[in-house]
């Protein structure tokens, strides 16, 4: 009883710290054009390819911009017909970027973002509350980073990374009455990115760019649970007095290849399209050390080994702006997005689905120094058949979602 109480709730909570799938919202006038990244028009390149840097018209650029996102996931068990809907808060991605030409081909830039992380809530009574009631992921990416023009037409650029998360996740424990709460607040990694940047001529950009995986290390986790029978609990599962066992692992964030083109049709009309592939390979499987409760194997009662089937996937993405005068741009896109596992490995508590999002907006210039951007977005999800065995979870899963975002640039020179 112990062991499965244990395996199945961290083994998912903690999986899901790790990701899951990537969210796709560093910049509000990349998203109106799907996300596109060969923009070099501001420091919100920075965190797409830090090569972009040295294409920047202005010496100083600084930008700031955050999204709303709702979004609902519906499960219903095809066998009793019940149906369940999270309700999930509004999630508030932000990011910030400066660059920065102390000479002429030398930029200096800096990059916060959140490109990983999402609260998802369900009822509490739910069918499926022994997987997750409710979870929150946070992660911060931290990235300084240089670019160096070696050419007129070309640049190279390449980042540091430096993240930070955490993870707060609520299940039932209906063997004991009870829940148990699995957090970690200091979870950290580091790693890298580099790309170059290419305009052989005026009307075409191509940026080509790769970041790396990062482990992020959970060496302080705790496991805290909350029923009425707490002391033979405690003598059960081997947790402290106040109910709670630790625990350490290596989470891996995933690495990303990206290949983006823009071509201007004409002066005023751009076209831009970008091809991302995402290693979610690494998932093959997840190590938990605990410090107490014996979970594993005989000859290691603690440390817990659980396989991961995840798989590679590619996102397409096209996009356009059209310049109508001097302050106003209009903006459109659309993407298509794969979902890093299949049926057989789908997980309630960071649901995945293959993806299909139009987007749009506008850029606004109010003086060549100040811009505002509006984006928005609607994704189409797939619904798909849950048939987890390992968690034994079945039945159909559907999902919708906005995006809205704000974003500011200033470029004083």
């Amino acid at each position: 009883m112990k062991k499965i109480l244990i395996s199945t709730a961290l083994l998912a909570g903690v999986l899901s710290y790790a990701g899951g799938f990537r969210v796709s919202l560093q910049g509000v006038k990349q998203l109106a054009m799907a996300h596109t990244s060969a923009h070099a028009d501001d420091a919100s390149v920075a965190f797409f390819n830090p090569a972009g840097m040295s294409f920047i018209p202005s010496k100083l650029s600084i930008v700031a911009g955050g999204f709303g996102v709702s979004n609902k996931t519906t499960f219903q068990n095809l066998n009793t017909l019940q149906s369940t809907d999270t309700d999930n808060p509004l999630g508030t991605p932000i990011y910030a970027a400066i660059a920065y030409k102390p000479i002429d081909k030398l930029s200096i830039g800096f990059s916060f973002s959140t490109p990983f992380g999402s609260t998802i809530q369900y009822p509490s009574d739910w069918e499926g509350r022994e997987i997750v009631q409710k979870l929150e992921l946070k992660s911060f990416y931290f990235q300084p980073m240089v670019s160096v023009k070696m050419a007129d037409w070309l640049s190279f650029g390449a980042s540091y990374i430096y993240a930070r998360g955490s993870v707060n996740w609520d299940k039932a424990v209906t063997q004991f009455g009870g829940t148990v709460n699995i957090k970690d607040e200091k979870a950290s990694g580091h790693g890298y990115g580099f790309g170059f940047y290419f305009r052989p001529d005026p009307k075409f950009d191509m940026s080509i760019a790769y970041r790396s995986p990062v482990d992020m290390k959970a060496k302080k986790g705790t496991a805290t649970f909350t029923v009425p029978a707490q002391n033979t609990v405690n003598g059960l599962l081997g947790l402290n007095s106040a109910g709670q066992d630790g625990f350490t692992a290596t989470l891996p964030l995933v690495e990303e290849y990206t290949i983006g083109l823009t071509y201007k049709v004409t002066p005023k009309w751009l076209i831009s399209a970008d091809f991302n592939y995402h290693g979610w390979e690494r998932y093959s499987k997840l190590t938990l050390d605990f410090a107490n409760a014996p979970i594993g194997n005989q000859t290691d009662p603690t440390v817990s080994v659980s396989p991961k089937n995840f798989r590679n996937a590619k996102t397409y993405r096209l996009g356009t702006q059209y310049m109508f005068n001097d302050m106003v741009f209009g903006r459109l896109g659309a993407y298509y997005d794969e979902s890093p596992y299949t049926d057989e490995n789908f997980i309630p508590e960071t649901p995945s689905f293959d993806n299909f999002v139009i987007t749009g907006g506008l850029g606004l210039k109010f003086s060549k120094q100040f811009g505002v951007d509006l984006a928005g977005g609607y994704a189409m999800l797939q619904s798909r058949s849950a048939n987890n065995k390992a968690l034994g979870f079945y039945g159909q899963a559907k999902s919708k979602a906005f995006y809205l975002g704000l974003g500011l640039s200033y470029n004083p020179f």
